[in-house]
């Protein structure tokens, strides 16, 4: 019998590629989503031109409905939660909303879960911005890029939380109620920490995916601009290697039930936002980009790299696909679909 996956937000960049991964293999997947995010209505029409119209149920509804979602998960017997209001700006310009998809929806997921009878596992796509903007982690400046001196391998698990703007708030809450769900009423649930990721069906901005936003913008000719220096690092996963991620917590619930992972590229993965990623997107546009330069953004981290070793160790995951292979692999997603910036 085919499981059956219930991906909230599921026409949504990463949402749609793992409905696409998972209909590959001949599982049943529900896509519940608002459809309000530009691209949503085209990676569906996609999804339906790949798979077939009667390939996989769209549930249109919005996770701020607790009826709603509590009808749409009973068949589940795993629950994607991706539903999310994404951007730290526009938290702060209405963090009411913010706060009610991100903190009150992802109650309502967890309580349908809990209510449900096949007591599926709740997988939680957190962020990274959970952990502020690392005031006290020492920081040193290369030639090129920032680097962490004192945590090579990056920042683990166990780094203290320090949520910064209602977006870190609100996520971090929804990060807090998802491993307590598990503690309090042993519903097995996930928290991936995520870090930059990327790769095709990503309709990036620049107030959020911003490797997708550089490249769309270098193919189309749009203007790029770059707040600080450019040398801010960042680690990069490609999609295909999240989702990996996905299957294998799920492989292995018995130990990743209540735990938390972060999830990226690792140190082998990082790219300077600029003064290392500009080089690259000039290679693959065989010319100059010319870019505007901006004062630095509050809070911004001058290095994030995700330190992965707890997946690796709890379910043998790590990324394959390295950053140039990947970029390469959005350069070609993005050349051959212009039509659609």
């Amino acid at each position: 019998m085919n499981t059956c996956t219930v991906i909230t937000g599921g026409a949504g960049f990463i949402g749609i590629n793992y409905a696409a991964h998972l209909l590959s293999r001949g599982d049943k997947v529900i896509i519940f989503d608002n459809l309000s995010r530009a691209g949503t209505p085209r990676n569906i029409e996609w999804l339906k031109k790949t798979f077939g119209e009667s390939s996989f149920e769209l549930i249109v509804g919005d996770v701020r409905d607790e009826n709603q979602i509590k009808t749409a998960v009973k068949p589940a017997d795993l629950i994607l939660h991706l539903a999310a209001q994404v951007a730290v700006t526009r938290s702060v310009i209405d963090p009411r909303t913010d706060f009610d998809i991100n903190a009150l929806g992802t109650l309502n997921v967890l309580e349908a879960a809990r209510q449900s009878a096949k007591q599926p596992p709740v997988l939680y796509s957190s962020t990274n911005k959970v952990y502020g903007d690392l005031e006290d982690v020492k920081v040193k400046e290369g030639e090129n890029s920032y680097f962490f001196p004192n945590h090579p391998e990056g920042i683990p698990e166990t780094q203290t939380l320090d949520f910064h703007s209602p977006y870190g708030c609100s996520k971090g809450a929804g990060d807090q109620y998802v491993r307590d769900y598990h503690r309090i009423f042993g519903l097995p649930t996930v928290v991936f920490r995520q870090s930059c990721i990327y790769g095709p069906h990503q309709f990036g901005i620049e107030d959020q995916g911003w490797v997708a936003w550089f490249v769309i913008a270098a193919v189309t000719g749009r203007p790029i601009t770059i707040y600080g220096d450019g040398k801010q690092v960042r680690d990069l996963l490609y999609v295909e290697d999240l989702l990996s991620a996905y299957d294998q917590a799920v492989a292995h619930i018995d130990k990743t039930a209540g735990q938390i992972y972060n999830i990226g590229g690792g140190r082998k993965n990082t790219l300077a936002i600029w003064k290392e990623f500009g080089p690259l997107l000039e290679k693959e546009l065989g010319r100059k980009i010319p870019v505007d330069w901006q004062a630095w953004r509050p809070g911004d981290q001058r290095v994030f790299i995700a330190d992965i070793r707890k997946a690796n160790q709890d379910f043998n995951w790590e990324p394959e696909t390295d950053v140039e292979t990947g970029i390469h692999k959005l350069f070609e997603w993005v050349r051959a679909h212009q039509d659609l910036f």
